[in-house]
């Protein structure tokens, strides 16, 4: 059985409940709007320039947050290119420092390598020099260490 009862007769309104919209409260203002300016105790041409003065209030008001909100987007952009920018710059100065030191790095590797291979030749031909000379001093003497007459 339904919570009301209707007689089939008779008119009855049905009120439905649905989420808050923005379209009704456009339409209910722009109908206020409307019987404001016709029911308004001032002349038209006075309302017209009441509605002139305020629109151009609101005009400039607009093109100054527009301006505002440019000049803060070009700040925030100038400000994040600098940064990228000094970053860019520390990057490049890391870099040839790197490069300063791989390269020290290197000549002195080469150095290191020069003086090295110095060394062992002279080594290598000291040590000929001694075999050469134990050979001669070996081929010159007999078996027994005695010298050969013969």
């Amino acid at each position: 059985m339904s919570r009301y009862q209707f007689d089939d007769d008779e008119p009855y309104v049905v009120i439905e409940r649905r989420s808050a919209d923005l379209m009704p409260f456009l339409v209910g203002l722009a109908l206020g709007a409307g019987a404001a300016l016709l029911l308004a105790p001032r002349s038209g041409a006075d309302t017209r320039r009441d509605i002139k003065r305020r629109a151009m209030r609101v005009r400039r008001a607009a093109e100054q947050v527009v301006t505002d909100t440019a000049d803060t987007v070009t700040e925030t952009f100038q400000e994040a290119k600098r940064r990228v920018e000094d970053r860019i710059d520390s990057v490049h100065q890391a870099i040839d420092l790197k490069r300063q030191q791989v390269t020290r790095a290197m000549e002195a590797g080469r150095a290191a390598a020069y003086e090295a291979r110095e060394e062992l030749e002279q080594r290598i031909a000291e040590s000929k020099a001694a075999h050469g000379a134990g050979a001669t001093a070996h081929n010159g003497r007999g078996g027994d260490g005695e010298l050969d007459e013969g």
